[in-house]
Formats: structure tokens, sequence, C-alpha cells
């Protein structure tokens, strides 16, 4: 079983409550628009994977995919920045998406905490919001979940206050 710390869109700007909540987390997985130092922090503090933004600069881009695809607990899982959520699939993602479905599919970029299920395709769809000060949201939101035996379970939307 692996317990993941899942946060997005923090422009930069990483508070204190992300390091109580993914205390007890195997890794982090960031979903896009890390901004300056952030991800320096996170790989300091836990294992880390991610995907870059739409305003992440050259070194996170040449550090981090457009597109992440791997498995973790024998889950399929696909992370990517602007993915669109069911229904409304970013257009690049589109025709992957429903010819090979992953389990997960991870995305950021909209500020929105999401959690979905997709029926057609039989994908889990979450979207962590923003845990960023940058942005339209009022309120910073993380996600915790767990994977064991090919089955996300255990999932928690944590808010960790007022931007």
């Amino acid at each position: 079983m692996k317990k993941i710390g899942l946060i997005s869109d923090t422009h930069g700007f990483l508070d204190d409550a992300v390091f109580k909540h993914f205390d007890g987390c195997d890794e982090i997985w960031h979903a896009g628009d890390f901004g300056p130092g952030v991800a320096d922090q996170l790989a300091a503090f836990k294992p880390l994977k991610g995907v870059y933004g739409n305003i992440d600069d050259k070194t996170i881009r040449s550090a981090f995919p457009e597109h992440l695809r791997f498995h973790c607990e024998n889950v399929d899982v696909w992370m990517t920045h602007i993915g669109g959520y069911p229904g409304r699939y970013a257009p690049e993602v589109k025709r992957e998406i429903y010819t090979k479905p992953p389990m997960l599919f991870i995305s950021g970029h909209s500020h929105i905490l999401k959690v979905l299920f997709d029926k057609k395709i039989n994908c889990l769809h979450i979207n962590p919001g923003s845990a960023g000060n940058s942005g339209w949201h009022r309120v910073k939101t993380l996600i915790r979940f767990c994977v064991s035996e090919e089955k996300i379970h255990t999932l928690e939307a944590i808010e960790i206050g007022n931007r």
C-alpha cells in the first residue's frame, strides 16, 4: 500500500500545512504549475512525481514531463496539468484516454477540486484544486489517498486555509 499526497497549482507558494498533512505519505504527486522553489522543497521532504504546468519555467520543464504515465500498486496512473475532466477532456488527451484509459487520471489547472468517476472508461478522475495563493480560488486544497492491490481508496479532500 502507498499513501499519496496530491497537490497542484502552488504557483511558487508552499503552505506549511502541506508538510503536516503529507507527513504520513509515502510519495507526493504534483499536477503542475509548481512555480519557483516548490519542487525542491517537496523533493527534500518526500519522493516526488510531477508534471509541468503552463506557468512553469524551463527549469521545471526540464525536470518534469508534460504527461506522466506510470503504475502504482498495479494501478495505471496518468497525470497531466491540462487534462480536462469526464465529458470535457482536453483535446490533447481525448483520443488516448478513450483508446487506452488509465484507472486513475489526474489533472490540475482549473484550481477546482474535483473527484469524478468516468463510467464510460471506468476511470477515476482527480483534480486536487489549488494549494497556492495565486488564482481565483478562495480556499487552498490538497488530496490524500491510498493505492493498494489495484484499488484507490481512503481518499480525503483537505482544506488548508483561505488564500
